[in-house]
């Protein structure tokens, strides 16, 4: 689980009857469920051979494709990497040319994932995610550090060597920078961290603990947990540390922010003994709501869809399983067992912590099909994945 859970959760039976608090917060309406068991798209694939085969592949499986034999693919996919990467996509009904194209530069790892992401939006007019990044934990027995890599995990790159403990490692939008938690100087702090420097600083110098920091999608601020009152309370400030503003004044337990798309409002958890619930508050302030989730008890680390119409969590009912709702409340769908979920700049790929015997693992869920696949593994444990968007 994240630092910005920080406390073991167990279930409670009696959740549903203390759901409406002294606070009074207000119930949101309840919409229909995401769709799901969506089939994936049969296409076939010839004339790529090793690395460049494999990846074309792995992208294609997780964008929602399925391999079939040519007379039962809905699109033929042909080409060639003798030298530069070369594809084409035809309709296997019109026979209409969708795509054509030759690749250079680079390697031929970067090339197949461009050819990946062509395919799919000539297809589907989805953009693909194959060359975006994630950033994750890593354990190392007593110590953690975190990792930047390619979304299928490939080209991991170590960013600290601390030998302490990191936790939640959040991107700037459209940046490469990243904020996570670090105990490296005792303290519960919130470090920022260039990637293409190397410097970092402690992003806010206050008393008490900070941790669970989540960045707005425009960049400009960032939502935070400090205990600088006493409890664990959820305050907003800009990108620079200034502006500070508490948002939540609880003797409850808060974690976990996450922004909507527009910035107006945030998502995060807050627990009272041994309950956990999904509440939303205006990032200016004002009352929280409880945000319905049908179905589910024991709610953490929400992650909003960037195009704001789903809210990906975790619940604890016996094990962990990551689970999704309308953004305005509703049904939990299952989704996996698993945790720490992350969602795709493309809104439909989540990227998952994944528990196998004594590790924990990173995978990915194409959330329409329910279809799994892991990411390629360094050694130790991986967890608390980040999605850069």
């Amino acid at each position: 689980m994240k630092i910005r859970n920080l406390f073991h959760l167990t279930t409670s039976i009696v959740f549903a009857a203390c759901c409406l608090t002294a606070r009074a917060q207000q119930e949101l309406k309840i919409e229909r469920p995401i769709d799901l068991g969506i089939k994936p798209i049969p296409i076939s694939m010839t004339g790529f051979s090793g690395e460049v085969d494999s990846v074309l592949r792995f992208d294609l499986y997780i964008g929602g494709f399925d391999f079939v034999a040519n007379d039962k693919a809905q699109y033929h996919v042909n080409g060639s990497n003798n030298g530069a990467v070369e594809g084409r996509v035809t309709d296997a009904l019109s026979k209409a040319v969708l795509l054509s194209k030759a690749y250079s530069g680079g390697t031929s790892r970067s090339q197949a994932h461009a050819l990946a992401n062509d395919i799919i939006f000539a297809i589907t007019q989805r953009k693909g995610v194959a060359h975006t990044k994630i950033a994750f934990r890593a354990d190392f027995g007593s110590s953690s550090e975190v990792f930047v890599s390619d979304y299928d995990g490939h080209n991991p790159v170590r960013l600290t060597s601390d030998k302490s403990d990191v936790a939640a490692p959040c991107w700037v939008p459209g940046q490469r920078k990243l904020l996570y938690c670090s105990w490296k100087s005792g303290l519960t702090q919130v470090l920022s961290h260039d990637l293409g420097t190397g410097a970092r600083q402690i992003f806010l110098n206050v008393p008490g603990n900070a941790y669970s920091p989540a960045v707005s999608p425009d960049g400009r601020r960032v939502a935070v947990i400090l205990t600088k009152g006493g409890s664990p309370d959820l305050y907003v400030c800009n990108i620079d540390g200034s502006g500070l503003k508490q948002l939540t004044k609880t003797r409850d337990d808060e974690s976990s922010p996450t922004w909507s798309p527009d910035g107006s409002t945030i998502c995060y958890v807050s627990r009272a003994g041994t309950r956990a619930a999904l509440f939303k508050i205006s990032a200016d302030g004002g009352e929280p709501k409880r945000l319905t989730v049908g179905g589910s008890l024991n709610l953490t680390e929400p992650d909003w869809s960037p195009d704001g119409k789903f809210i990906v969590f975790t619940r604890k009912m016996g094990g962990f399983e990551v689970c999704v709702v309308p953004s305005e409340g509703g049904s939990a769908t299952v989704l996996t067992p698993g945790e720490d979920p992350s969602w795709a700049p493309n809104s439909r790929t989540v990227i998952f912590t994944r528990r196998e015997k004594n590790k924990r693992v990173l995978s990915l869920l194409d959330v329409p099909t329910k279809r799994v696949k892991d990411v390629a593994q360094i050694s130790g444990s991986c967890s608390q994945p980040s999605w850069a968007k």
